[in-house]
């Protein structure tokens, strides 16, 4: 039987391990989207992980869609994420950089530009946007043109680069969670005419362009994806999901690997499973009373070999230590949820160790 201390290998990566951490927003960047040295202590502490996938890190400034979040489109952005992937290598960790374009999820108060979010269609995004002037609605997004969308893959291209200049070991490109390349493949965010909308074949020619150009720069072998099928979140409706993905999986290049991240849809993770080829890594979905997802579901999700590793977030951010807590069997750290987002080394970097 398959345990999550088993190694294996994803795409050219040995793991000492399959429990790796998921991504998740900390939004402790500087203002400029500088990677700071209290983020280089907080991926280092948990370098036990089987690979880090990072908080989503904006690949241009109009990609930016949240205060004091990452990014990687400049050298100064590079330099300053090299200082985190050298600590996480010093511990014999695997980091991923996580790219994410935010899409009409954003507010012109958070650039000193003041620009405009951008969308597949100029439909705007329910719900509101925490800025430097508090809670704000989001506002009207630009539709891309043609040519706007081919700056925009072009700009994940040039993000990819950078990464690999920052000493990441991949790129994963997120495709979920109601982001641009989500918002393109998804019927209530996308009402184009052109090549890049209405059919589902359409739908997913961003995603698609996107991870073929990144891939070409960079190799296959470090480029993944991540999708989350069914997630409403920053109000998506994909429609016929079974049927978007069953065009989005096969239609993907070859990948480092794949990550899914479940919202309720154990019955598509599965289809998922059949449909991908290469390296699975599933997110599994937590419910409110089952919070954060725990050692034991990711056990369930290998036993039922749905995924070849398996991917935790606040279960890792609440305890730096993780596997050492799974092989003792506990206590885990309970995560406090008010410090998620912003602030200081509290709720980031003193979650105790076991024997301290």
């Amino acid at each position: 039987m398959t345990s999550l201390f088993d190694s294996v290998t994803v795409g050219k990566f040995a793991l000492k391990n399959r429990l790796a951490m998921a991504p998740m927003s900390r939004n402790r960047a500087l203002p400029s989207g500088d990677a700071t040295e209290l983020m280089a202590e907080y991926y280092s502490q948990r370098a036990a992980a089987a690979l880090i996938i990072t908080e989503g890190i904006q690949p241009s400034q109009v990609g930016q869609g949240f205060i004091n979040s990452p990014g990687l489109h400049s050298p100064e952005h590079a330099r300053s994420w090299r200082v985190v992937t050298d600590a996480v290598h010093a511990e014999g960790g695997t980091i991923v950089a996580q790219l994410m374009h935010s899409g009409r999820i954003g507010h012109p108060s958070l650039y000193p530009s003041a620009h405009q979010s951008v969308a597949p269609s100029a439909i705007t995004a329910g719900g509101q946007c925490f800025t430097p002037d508090g809670m704000q609605d989001y506002l009207e997004p630009h539709e891309l043109t043609a040519d706007e969308i081919k700056s925009t893959i072009q700009d994940f291209v040039t993000s990819a680069r950078y990464a690999v200049d920052a000493g990441f070991d991949a790129v994963q490109l997120h495709a979920g969670n109601g982001f641009l390349l989500h918002q393109f493949m998804a019927e209530n965010t996308n009402t184009r005419t052109d090549g890049y909308g209405g059919s589902l074949g359409n739908r997913i020619r961003f995603a698609v362009e996107v991870t073929e150009a990144v891939a070409a720069a960079i190799g296959n072998d470090r480029t993944a994806v991540r999708i989350s099928p069914a997630n409403p979140y920053n109000d998506i409706v994909e429609g016929d999901t079974e049927a978007l993905y069953q065009a989005l999986v096969p239609a993907l290049p070859e990948l480092a690997f794949l990550e899914v991240c479940e919202i309720v849809t154990r019955p598509m993770t599965r289809t998922i499973r059949e449909l991908w080829q290469g390296s699975l890594i599933v997110n599994p979905h937590a419910t409110q009373d089952s919070f954060p997802a725990t050692a034991k579901t990711g056990q369930e999700i290998l036993d039922e070999n749905l995924a070849d590793v398996v991917s935790v977030g606040a279960l890792w951010l609440a305890n730096p230590d993780l596997l050492d807590r799974v092989k003792a069997g506990g206590p885990f750290n309970e995560v406090d949820q008010s410090t998620f987002y912003g602030g200081d080394q509290h709720g980031y970097t003193d979650y105790p160790v076991l024997g301290r």
